[in-house]
Protein backbone atom coordinates (compact mmCIF):
# COMPACT_ATOMS: atom_id res chain seq x y z
CA UNK A 1 0.00 0.00 0.00
CA UNK A 2 0.78 3.12 -0.48
CA UNK A 3 1.80 6.00 -3.08
CA UNK A 4 -0.04 9.54 -3.52
CA UNK A 5 -3.41 9.84 -3.47
CA UNK A 6 -6.07 10.93 -6.52
CA UNK A 7 -6.77 14.10 -4.60
CA UNK A 8 -2.89 14.90 -3.92
CA UNK A 9 -2.34 14.64 -7.75
CA UNK A 10 -5.02 16.46 -8.60
CA UNK A 11 -3.20 19.41 -6.30
CA UNK A 12 -0.05 18.49 -7.69
CA UNK A 13 -1.31 18.94 -11.38
CA UNK A 14 -2.86 22.74 -10.33
CA UNK A 15 0.25 23.95 -9.05
CA UNK A 16 2.41 23.17 -11.99
CA UNK A 17 -0.12 24.67 -13.91
CA UNK A 18 -0.21 27.75 -12.14
CA UNK A 19 3.61 27.95 -12.35
CA UNK A 20 3.53 27.39 -16.05
CA UNK A 21 0.88 29.82 -16.37
CA UNK A 22 2.85 32.49 -14.44
CA UNK A 23 6.39 31.71 -16.19
CA UNK A 24 4.04 32.36 -20.09
CA UNK A 25 2.91 36.02 -17.98
CA UNK A 26 6.52 36.45 -17.42
CA UNK A 27 7.44 35.85 -21.21
CA UNK A 28 4.84 38.26 -22.78
CA UNK A 29 6.38 41.65 -21.66
CA UNK A 30 9.01 40.60 -24.24
CA UNK A 31 7.08 38.36 -26.96
CA UNK A 32 6.70 39.38 -30.42
CA UNK A 33 3.23 38.97 -31.88
CA UNK A 34 4.47 35.44 -33.04
CA UNK A 35 5.00 34.11 -29.57
CA UNK A 36 2.44 35.50 -28.62
CA UNK A 37 0.54 32.67 -30.99
CA UNK A 38 2.64 30.40 -29.94
CA UNK A 39 2.09 30.46 -25.89
CA UNK A 40 -1.88 30.96 -26.67
CA UNK A 41 -1.32 27.47 -28.32
CA UNK A 42 0.59 26.34 -25.55
CA UNK A 43 -1.93 27.27 -23.42
CA UNK A 44 -4.73 26.04 -24.89
CA UNK A 45 -3.09 22.79 -24.78
CA UNK A 46 -2.66 22.78 -21.32
CA UNK A 47 -5.56 23.43 -19.63
CA UNK A 48 -9.55 23.74 -20.62
CA UNK A 49 -9.96 27.00 -19.14
CA UNK A 50 -7.37 28.29 -21.40
CA UNK A 51 -9.61 30.99 -23.52
CA UNK A 52 -10.08 32.89 -19.91
CA UNK A 53 -6.61 32.70 -19.36
CA UNK A 54 -5.93 33.98 -22.69
CA UNK A 55 -8.59 36.68 -22.81
CA UNK A 56 -7.21 38.15 -19.20
CA UNK A 57 -3.77 38.05 -20.49
CA UNK A 58 -4.55 40.03 -23.75
CA UNK A 59 -3.59 37.40 -26.32
CA UNK A 60 -5.21 37.56 -29.53
CA UNK A 61 -7.04 35.04 -31.27
CA UNK A 62 -6.67 35.42 -34.62
CA UNK A 63 -4.79 32.29 -35.63
CA UNK A 64 -5.11 28.77 -34.09
CA UNK A 65 -3.05 26.01 -34.87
Amino acid sequence: MGGISNRMKEIKRRRHRKQKVAKFALKLKKATQSERLVIATKLRKMTAGAEVLIARMGLDDRKRG
